[in-house]
């Protein structure tokens, strides 16, 4: 469900909606987008919460939880990223958030505090454009004051939240997608986004928050080689392929062996993702996925066009794949040091396509 759009979109349209992800900052996300919430006393929160730390900031309170909080590993990663002052600033927020008893106020300010530090431009860290790339050390980067940033950010999520009908009906769960948690044919509609091969890896943008929200480093890098798409290879069986992933694979192998095992690997799991759609969905049910294709070692994966094959395998009726032109100057996309146009994500993201499955009666069965 990734950051939950889906999900809010179908409490807008007076459907209940289900999300799965394993991502632990997804799953923070879209709980706080569809709690109910009192938007005045929210207000009131925010405005201790912000008080409170400011005070913690000036007192020895966050500079002691800093020397506790992490271990040795999560520990150099902070010092790593965050200066000593942001540190004493971050540690004051979490402090003071996590003296809030009201469970759903404190996922909010928790979705405030992420958005602190995953910004595309800006932030509190030493890296550059943490929101979607392989973040860079940059020591001459002059880091905001977190506290301000985050009373700024509260401010704007406060006001986005005003008018959201919230309610039943939204049901965010941490569960993997090659497992749904379901019955059979339970499910009207499905719309998602999947990982793409060879994809932007958001753990390393998300483990800049989820460190100061109680993960360590070793944790958080364990959970992403459970992500789809991810690179550990070790004790991977692969699934017999369609016609059009085959080839493709086969000939990534000729120019790089681990990668062709790699997207192997990938069509793989989305192989079991497609089966678990096929399987919750009801007859005559349709699945709305949005992928976009990449380069690997100057090779176009066609991810459309393969998922779409890989979904016919399963069982599905493809009835259509629909290119959608991006527009870059709207889309949140890396930042450009330079004139590097031909870079390998430039190459990958101008445009992405929405792919219409639908589930079909069974075979009529005959004696």
């Amino acid at each position: 469900m990734g950051s939950g759009t889906t999900i809010v979109e179908a409490v807008l349209a007076g459907r209940r909606g289900i999300g799965l992800d394993i991502d632990p900052l997804a799953l923070r996300l879209c709980q706080a987008k569809t709690m109910p919430l009192q938007v005045a006393s929210l207000r009131n929160v925010a405005q201790e919460v912000v008080a409170r730390a400011l005070s913690l900031a000036k007192k020895k309170a966050a500079e002691r939880q800093l020397a506790q909080r992490f271990d040795e590993r999560t520990k150099a990663f902070v010092d790593y990223w965050f200066l000593p002052e942001t540190q004493q600033e971050l540690m004051a927020l979490v402090l003071a958030i996590e003296s809030i008893a009201d469970t759903s106020v404190r996922r909010f300010l928790d979705l405030a505090f992420s958005a602190t530090i995953i910004t595309k431009s800006g932030g509190v860290t030493r890296a550059r454009d943490l929101a979607h790339s392989r973040p860079h050390l940059d020591r001459d980067k002059v880091p905001k004051n977190a506290i301000e940033q985050f009373s700024l950010r509260l401010r704007k999520n406060i006001a986005s939240i005003a008018e959201f009908p919230r309610g039943p009906g939204s049901n965010p769960l941490s569960a993997d997608a090659t497992a749904m948690p379901f019955a059979d044919e339970v499910i009207d509609l499905i719309v998602t986004s999947p990982p793409y091969a060879n994809a932007i890896d958001y753990m390393r943008a998300h483990k800049f928050s989820l460190v100061w929200l109680g993960r360590s480093v070793g944790e958080l890098s364990e959970l992403r080689s459970a992500y789809i798409g991810s690179e550990r290879l070790k004790g991977m069986q692969f699934a017999p392929l369609p016609e059009k992933p085959e080839r493709i694979a086969t000939e990534l192998s000729q120019r790089d062996g681990n990668k062709s095992r790699i997207l192997r690997k990938y069509f793989t799991e989305m192989t079991a993702v497609l089966t678990e759609m096929h399987r919750v969905l009801r007859y005559q049910a349709t699945a709305i996925l949005v992928v976009g294709s990449s380069m690997m070692r100057g090779i176009n994966v066609e991810t459309h066009a393969c998922l779409a094959a890989i979904a016919a395998q399963v069982g599905f009726d493809v009835v259509g794949v629909v290119p959608r032109r991006l527009d870059r100057d709207r889309r949140m996309m890396p930042a450009r040091f330079g004139k590097q146009s031909h870079s390998m994500i430039e190459q990958r993201m101008h445009e992405e396509y929405v792919m219409g499955l639908l589930k079909p009666w069974p075979p009529t069965q005959t004696a």
